[in-house]
């Protein structure tokens, strides 16, 4: 039994029939699965974006046209407002409106074609480039502070020589500048300027390079995209600064480069110093340094007038000089001194010898002994005068000893009583009859005992 018909309807025995939303939806889900994403370039037409914010296009050619559809979520990435008529590349996804069995095209990115094709070969060239290490930051040298020679490659007749003149001539005058005249646009200004970046290296006449070019499309700046100028720029022994397009501009040439100015007027502000900037910092370091030397030359007169003192005062011929006075001074003194020395030893000697001329040997003998007989006699009277006055001392001290001892109190009758225990009686009471005492005389001791008391 056949099976029936989504409409209701049964088929005819046999047929696989397929109803129209059956059919589209098929072909729908074949078309994703079968093609996938896919890169188309056209040009846009029948542009329309309903207030849901997606966008209805179509893409055609001479002999075709596609019917596109992008939505809200994608298109807010896209950098610019689609027209009618222009050539647009987008890539998207094959799937059909199930509604109307129409296929189209889901888009996913849409970019301008000339202009998409030439930003996907600079992102390329530029990340090739990149892993390569040609735009490393350890690599870029500094550039000169004060150049003698700038190198300009550019074209002789384009405004950003003129721009670069002007801005050199007024900030900085005493530099030199080489122009080395190249296309800047085409396909001729490639070669040109990377054989003019070879010839300002191989001179070696510049202290830094500049690689200029005005604002223009990226079609018009093509030229400082291209890798053989990229490896010239790092091949290249001078310091390079890359000056093309405008602010917003970038190119390979500016990430190979040693430094990259917004415009070519930029650059020669960047190359050189401004000369009265210049002018001011010299004029604030000749105070500086007048001042400086003044205070120097306040500090070496101080210094030079202080060792001058010093060396009055320590100079070798002051000090001989002062020396020589003192050795004079000293002489005149040890003369003087050995001349009274001469003179009291003289004189002494001469009373010496006046006195033994007066006195002889016996009479001094004689002399002496006089005087020691003398002497003697002395001190005999001395000793007897002092043995006599000790004498009468020591009795003095005895007479007053005895008027204070016991035993003169006993040798006037009295005696000393003791009990047999050696306690010195005073007191009747204290021994009874019979008690043994003893009594202690002037002279000797008596042993009697008690025969009563009163």
């Amino acid at each position: 039994m056949s099976a029936p018909h989504e409409s209701g309807i049964a088929a005819p025995p046999g047929r696989n029939v397929y109803s129209v939303s059956r059919l589209n939806r098929e072909v729908r889900v074949l078309l994703e699965r079968g093609l996938g994403v896919v890169w188309v370039e056209g040009e846009l037409s029948n542009f329309s974006q309903p207030a849901s914010g997606h966008w209805y296009f179509s893409l055609k050619d001479r002999e075709a046209q596609l019917r596109c559809a992008m939505f809200r979520l994608k298109n807010t990435l896209v950098g610019f407002t689609p027209r009618s008529g222009t050539q647009v590349l987008v890539r998207g996804r094959i799937s059909v409106y199930e509604a109307r069995g129409e296929y189209q095209l889901l888009v996913e990115h849409l970019e301008e074609a000339g202009v998409g094709a030439l930003r996907r070969e600079f992102e390329r060239l530029k990340n090739r480039l990149a892993a390569e290490g040609l735009f490393a930051s350890a690599r870029k040298r500094a550039l000169p502070r004060f150049p003698r020679r700038v190198g300009v490659i550019t074209s002789p007749s384009g405004a950003a020589l003129r721009d670069i003149l002007h801005i050199l001539a007024r900030r900085y005058p005493a530099t030199a500048v080489v122009v080395y005249p190249s296309a800047v646009q085409g396909a001729a200004a490639a070669p040109a300027l990377v054989a003019a970046l070879e010839s300002a290296a191989a001179r070696a006449e510049c202290d830094v390079l500049i690689l200029a070019r005005g604002g223009g499309s990226l079609e018009d700046l093509w030229a400082f995209n291209d890798e053989r100028l990229a490896r010239a720029i790092h091949a290249c022994r001078l310091p390079v600064v890359s000056a093309v397009g405008h602010e917003i501009d970038f190119t390979i040439a500016d990430f190979v480069a040693d430094a990259r100015a917004a415009t070519p007027s930029a650059a020669a502000e960047l190359v050189v110093p401004d000369r009265r900037a210049c002018l001011e910092t010299l004029r604030r370091s000749a105070q500086r340094l007048g001042a400086g030397m003044r205070r120097e030359l306040r500090a070496g007169e101080a210094r030079t007038a202080a060792l001058g003192r010093r060396l009055q005062l320590a100079h070798p011929g002051a000090r001989l000089q002062q020396q020589l006075q003192r050795l004079d001074d000293l002489e005149q003194r040890l003369t003087a001194a050995a001349r009274g020395g001469l003179q009291r030893d003289a004189l002494h000697l001469r009373h010496c010898h006046e006195r033994l001329g007066r006195h002889g040997a016996r009479q001094l003998l004689q002399h002496y002994q006089a005087a020691h007989a003398a002497l003697h006699a002395r001190l005999l009277r001395t000793l007897t005068a002092r043995f006599a006055l000790t004498r009468h001392r020591f009795d003095l001290a005895a007479r007053a000893l005895n008027s204070v001892s016991p035993l003169a109190t006993l040798a006037r009758g009295f005696a000393i009583v003791t009990a047999a225990d050696g306690a010195l009686l005073t007191d009747a009471a204290s021994v009874h009859g019979g008690d043994l005492i003893e009594a202690r005389l002037a002279r000797g001791t008596l042993t009697a005992r008690v025969t009563g008391r009163k």
